[in-house]
């Protein structure tokens, strides 16, 4: 069989458009790949490989016939299990959703299937989308394809995994405050988190409504902008969805580098020498081909972490309600007693950290702390969104590392939730913004492990973010994986 697994989206795209290989053939080589790795890495959940292939098999017969849905027909593409795909269980990698099946498509998957699309779920992640390591799963812990002792990043992992392992060349993940593109820079990938409301969160299981999105992770920028450009426009079931087109990828130009005026932030103690010196070199080499490079003011973004936990925590105790035992969810009922029932259900189907959310949601929205915390914390969130706004009245981008860290080992950090939280201390400020932003990989360090570099635009300018990312392609060809899992 072919080794059509090694290939990158773009260069799958052309070749089932070309007719060099069927997705039928495309799918099984993928398939066999995941029979043979994913044990190790642990990307997905479950996958239901008999419906899978006839996917593929039906996208091959359209293509045979001349008549293919569109130029993606056949597109093999992983989703994260919090997307809901109707008849498929959509557990969110918790207990309390277990046995949940799905009734209906999520709008991102009406759209991907319209164009062809096969899905492959259903891919690992944090319980809810609660961590940054993919070690909340209440199922498994998934593993960086760089580095199996070490964590892929989260909640996205599984996602991020799979496409870094070549299990798919692009996935699906969310982003509440960083879960996109955090692991896409463990993982050594592209990873956008699009302009809040550009991307339908109709079946998207919530987490922080206000903060979630739905995002694509690839291997090469063009997968990015392909399927960004499928699964946004306005949707009229997400009361939040902005009213615009689809993206029109024929807007994507790379920028000019004399006169680009790029935004940087002064490296501190959080950040890993070797992150700092790939992010210093990039800046050097950008300036050296005429970028203008200005020094930013992030202190204020400083506060981001508690401003985003407060936030994202009092919106996970609304939506995280329903989930009882009665309207949704594993009923579990000891005693007969209501109280039971609702205690038991949660107390067994929530994991630690998702209960841990809870009750701090729960505290900052009681009567006598809602002014204290989650009052204040909304006009916070208010300081940053101008702040960015002031930021982009000086620069057209802005770059920052994704990560302080490179991916760091199993259970290192999961006695320590505070540690844990720092890891997204470089991108919850875009959530609370609602721009967009991408991660793409710039490197590695010493160890080998990917670094990625955080592009961060204007709201719905996700057009100056790719032209950019497809400027800089030359430095994210330098990640390679390593012999152990090519």
């Amino acid at each position: 069989m072919k080794e059509l697994w090694k290939l990158k989206y773009s260069d799958i795209k052309k070749g089932l458009n070309s007719g060099e290989f069927t997705p039928t053939e495309l799918i099984q080589s993928l398939i066999s790949r995941i029979e043979a790795e994913d044990p190790k890495i642990k990307a997905f959940l479950s996958w239901e490989k008999e419906s899978i292939l006839k996917a593929a098999a039906e996208s091959t017969e359209r293509r045979k016939s001349g008549k293919p849905l569109s130029e993606f027909d056949g597109i093999p593409i992983g989703v994260k299990d919090n997307i809901c795909i109707e008849n498929t269980i959509t557990s969110c990698a918790s207990k309390i959703l277990e046995n949940y099946r799905s009734p209906f498509h999520a709008t991102a998957i009406e759209k991907l299937l319209a164009k062809g699309f096969v899905l492959i779920p259903r891919a690992n992640m944090d319980e809810f989308a609660m961590g940054s390591s993919t070690e909340n799963s209440a199922y498994q812990v998934t593993k960086n394809p760089f580095d199996t002792t070490r964590i892929p990043g989260g909640s996205s992992g599984g996602s991020a995994a799979a496409v870094a392992a070549s299990f798919v060349p692009i996935a699906l993940g969310s982003d509440t405050g960083g879960s996109v593109r955090q692991p896409a820079s463990l993982c050594g990938i592209y990873g956008l988190k699009p302009t809040y409301g550009t991307v339908s969160r109709y079946g998207l299981v919530a987490y922080a409504s206000s903060l979630d999105q739905i995002g694509p992770l690839s291997k090469d920028i063009d997968g990015i902008i392909d399927v960004y450009s499928v699964i946004s426009g306005k949707d009229q079931r997400d009361a939040t969805s902005k009213n615009i087109p689809a993206f029109d990828p024929s807007k994507v130009k790379e920028l000019p580098w004399k006169g680009l005026k790029i935004g940087k932030m002064k490296i501190t103690s959080e950040i890993e020498p070797d992150i700092a010196k790939a992010y210093e070199s990039l800046l050097a080499e950008l300036e050296s081909k005429g970028a203008q490079l200005v020094d930013l003011d992030f202190s204020l973004l400083s506060n981001s972490i508690p401003i985003y936990y407060i936030i994202a925590t009092a919106e996970c105790s609304s939506n995280l309600s329903r989930f009882d035992g009665i309207r949704f969810g594993q009923r579990k009922d000891p005693s007969g007693k209501l109280e039971d029932l609702y205690v038991t259900s949660r107390s067994e189907g929530f994991g630690k950290e998702v209960q841990r959310r809870i009750l701090l949601g729960t505290f900052s929205l009681s009567a006598g702390y809602y002014d204290a915390y989650y009052g204040r914390a909304q006009k916070a969130r208010v300081l940053i969104k101008k702040e960015y706004e002031g930021y982009f009245s000086k620069v057209d981008l802005i770059l920052q590392p994704t990560s302080p860290t490179t991916a760091f080992k199993v259970g290192e950090k999961t006695s320590d939730p505070i540690q844990m939280y720092k890891a997204d201390i470089l991108t919850t400020s875009v959530n609370l913004a609602g721009v967009p932003a991408m991660s793409v990989p710039i490197g590695t360090d010493s160890k080998g492990l990917p670094i990625g570099l955080q592009i961060t635009a204007p709201s719905l300018h996700e057009d100056r973010i790719f032209g950019f990312a497809k400027m800089i392609s030359d430095w994210a060809s330098k990640v390679q994986l390593p012999e152990a899992i090519k």
